[in-house]
């Protein structure tokens, strides 16, 4: 069943919805640090203005010889200025004050000096007023630039001062969405260009490739930016063409070895004919025939060989192990067995390990790895090749080493790479592959643990599965 086609996300549920919605979200946030501070400005600001006010109203007093003026302009004035009473103290100890129809008992609800606020203060002065909801009597005191240093009072009342407050609150409120959809709708189209529209193109090409890889008439969409967008997009392009290639070479080979493996089973056919001819000739009484049997033996053995590995190596990897715990003295005997012909009283293969020493392993791999080692080694000419098996640090370590003249650099370059480790002339490189892969799916691993002239010797490690 092939797998649905991803789709991108709308504009609701896509990056650029949150984009707008964020970028809406924290010019508010600005707007609100920017309206603390402000409104507290506007009320300080605004109880100045009544101040100044007040006191040109009192100036009418100062115009007239006994400070005494109608008590009808008196009370203009006090409407004017917004003031219940003024009052005003000179340097020099003179006191005016005008008090219209405003009884001398009158309740003062808060008491406001001009000349003394911190900002901390003026904010929450600023938050209490608009709290109120106005109706309450003040009393102001300060300076302003034209009494010089004349201090003066006035009793106001504060509702005219909350509707005002309310009035800038919303002028501020209506400036910052105006201000907030203006900004966001600036930065939401830069990033929409810079940042937004080009993930989606890098996005909508990976969805693209995942659906159809062969697919190539986008690779010319590289990008020429230099910034990280562009990097982006250009090693994606890469990616592609290297997974595209990959795909390629891996379907070549799957073809390959589907066709290997159709030879390899003709061809096995053949070759076990001729063995069969070629054991025959061996005990001819011809001498030519005898002399010449040997050679073509060998021959098709190692054609024989040949097809085995590459058959093993084209399959999807080893068999799962089958685990059984067993002597490895009598692995160490099959091996001898089956290596009989290389076996003489000058070629022998040794067992340096206690009798009794068991393991639990997979048997059938182990005894590949082991005869696939030894066999390479008294093919190399070694006269002698030696097991060794011991238990450290929670591992079953086995040893096969040999007297042969080791392993030449070319093989050591890809010791364990397939068709090019070989160590022998003819060889494919694959039985050393295999063996290593044997080893690890078992959870172990094969080493070369010592190489030079005397010889080589390769460390086959296993988990020591003694509960097994």
């Amino acid at each position: 069943m092939s797998e649905e086609k991803a789709a991108l996300p709308g504009f609701g549920r896509g990056l650029s919805a949150r984009l707008l919605a964020l970028t809406i979200c924290f010019v508010m946030v600005s707007e609100v640090l920017i309206y603390v501070p402000s409104i507290a400005r506007f009320r300080d600001d605004w109880l100045s203005e009544r101040l100044a006010t007040a006191y040109l109203a009192i100036l009418a007093l100062e115009a007239t010889p006994d400070y005494m003026i109608d008590p009808q302009l008196e009370i203009e004035l006090l409407e004017n200025a917004g003031a219940r009473l003024i009052a005003l103290r000179t340097p020099d100890g003179k006191n005016l004050i005008m008090r219209g129809s405003t009884p001398a008992n009158i309740i003062i609800s808060r008491q406001i000096d001009l000349s003394d606020q911190m900002p901390t203060t003026l904010i929450k002065d600023a938050f209490e007023q608009l709290s109120s909801g106005g109706g309450r009597l003040l009393r102001v005191r300060g300076q302003t630039p034209q009494a010089g240093d004349a201090w003066i009072d006035v009793v106001l009342d504060d509702t005219p001062l909350h509707q005002a407050m309310i009035s800038y609150s919303w002028r501020i409120v209506g400036l910052s969405i105006v201000i907030s959809l203006v900004t966001a709708a600036l930065i939401f189209a830069a990033l929409q260009w810079l940042l937004i529209r080009p993930m989606r193109n890098l996005t909508q090409r990976m969805v693209d490739f995942r659906a159809n890889p062969e697919d190539m008439s986008r690779d010319d969409a590289a990008a020429r930016r230099s910034d990280e967008i562009g990097v982006a997009e250009r090693e994606l392009l890469q990616l592609q063409k290297q997974i595209r290639k990959a795909l390629k070479q891996r379907e070549r080979l799957a073809a390959l070895g589907t066709a290997v493996s159709k030879i390899n089973h003709d061809l096995r056919g053949v070759l076990a004919t001729a063995q069969l001819v070629a054991d025959r000739l061996a005990h001819s009484d011809n001498p030519e025939v005898k002399k010449m049997a040997p050679s073509l033996v060998r021959s098709l053995d190692r054609a024989i060989s040949l097809c085995t590995d590459t058959l093993n190596f084209t399959r999807e990897g080893p068999t799962k192990p089958e685990y059984s715990r067993f002597p490895l003295a009598e692995l160490h005997g099959e091996v001898g067995e089956s290596l009989g012909k290389y076996l003489n009283g000058a070629v022998v293969l040794q067992a340096d390990f206690a009798q009794d020493f068991t393991l639990t392993a997979d048997r059938a791999q182990l005894y590949r790895v082991i005869h696939n080692l030894a066999e390479n080694a008294l093919q190399m000419g070694a006269h002698n090749v030696a097991i060794r098996a011991r238990r450290a640090d929670g591992k079953v370590e086995i040893e096969v080493a040999d007297d042969g003249p080791g392993l030449p650099p070319k093989a050591l370059q890809n010791l364990f790479a397939p068709f090019k480790g070989s160590a022998r002339s003819g060889g494919t490189g694959l039985g050393l592959a295999i063996a290593r892969e044997l080893m690890r799916v078992q959870g172990g691993d094969l080493k070369l643990a010592a190489n030079d002239a005397k010889g080589a010797t390769f460390l086959l490690e296993l988990p020591d599965r003694q509960s097994a």
